[in-house]
This record gives C-alpha cells, sequence and structure tokens, in this order.
C-alpha cells in the first residue's frame, strides 16, 4: 500500500487503496464513496472487518461522510469565500511547488507549468462546486485538496483531487 503525503505538512493525504487517475500528469483524482461508520472505526476498500467484535447494546456514534476525508482525517476549509481568494493561494502554492521541482526534478519544470495552467483554469471554472480540504494538521501553507460530486453510471460519486508534484508516496 502507497500513502501520498502533502510535502510541505507531511499530512496523510490518501492512499492507493481508491480508485484513482492521474490528469494531464499534474492532478490525481481520487474516487471516493460515501459512507457511515461507527465513530473511530476505519475501514479502507479491500480490508475485511473483525468478525469478532460483538455489538454489546451500546450507543455508538455514528460518522456519515467521504471515505478518503474520514479515514485519513482531512478536515474541510472555508478559507477560501471567492474565487480571488482561492486564485491568490493557488498562485503561492504553485510558486512554492515549482521552487521544490527546481531542486528535485529540474527536467519537469516546464512540463509542470504548462499542464497546471490548463489545469488551474479547469478548476476555476469550476469553483462554485468544489469543497477544500487540508491535511489534518489544517495548515492552509500545505496543500488544500479539492473535491467536487460527479454523475458516474448514474450515481454522484465524490471525486477528490490532489496535486501531484505537492505529494510524495510513503509504502507500507
Amino acid at each position: 500500500m502507497r500513502i501520498y503525503k502533502d510535502i510541505f505538512t507531511g499530512d496523510e493525504m490518501f492512499s492507493d487503496t481508491y480508485k484513482m487517475k492521474l490528469v494531464d500528469e499534474v492532478v490525481y483524482e481520487v474516487y471516493g464513496k460515501l459512507v457511515q461508520r461507527k465513530e473511530g472505526e476505519v475501514l479502507l476498500d479491500g480490508a475485511n472487518p473483525s468478525l469478532e467484535e460483538a455489538d454489546e447494546g451500546t450507543e455508538q456514534n455514528v460518522q456519515s461522510g467521504v471515505d478518503i476525508v474520514l479515514n485519513h482525517r482531512l478536515c474541510e476549509t472555508y478559507a477560501f469565500g471567492d474565487k480571488k481568494s482561492y486564485t491568490a493561494y493557488l498562485k503561492e502554492y504553485m510558486k512554492k511547488l515549482v521552487e521544490k521541482l527546481q531542486e528535485t526534478s529540474p527536467d519537469q519544470v516546464d512540463v509542470f507549468k504548462t499542464n497546471m495552467n490548463k489545469v488551474m483554469k479547469d478548476i476555476l471554472g469550476r469553483f462554485k462546486e468544489l469543497q477544500f480540504f487540508t491535511g489534518e494538521s489544517m495548515e492552509i501553507d500545505g496543500m488544500v485538496g479539492l473535491m467536487e460530486y460527479r454523475e458516474i453510471n448514474g450515481d454522484s460519486v465524490p471525486v477528490m483531487m490532489f496535486f501531484k508534484h505537492g505529494l510524495e508516496e510513503e509504502k507500507f
């Protein structure tokens, strides 16, 4: 299993247990599900819940939400009230990513800039449909993941988006 972490904050953003797709070599689209589960229970796709735990008749708090958000302790942020504030954040964040890329992979900087401009334009065009999520530390200077709902095969599916170059893979 691979865990994808924010390179600036170290926050866990998602894992490869979800269906995912790389778009234009710059954005991972990660497909989640709406779930309900007992508080504290973490179930990754492909995991088998323990059959040993019997219900003792005690009341349990139930969490509802998107599995990616719940499993990786992402926090919804309302820091971007309008497109202008998100654009300002995005420009600053992309500048930090380019600096990091110049240190680690200078040969990828031009491709990154070209593809990112296309992706940013597309994302900003859908600004009103997006929700924004930080990692567990709630550090707004790190990556802010995006989520929107898309109609796929007649179902409304939560799709989260994360910038590839702002992530590091950790193998488990």
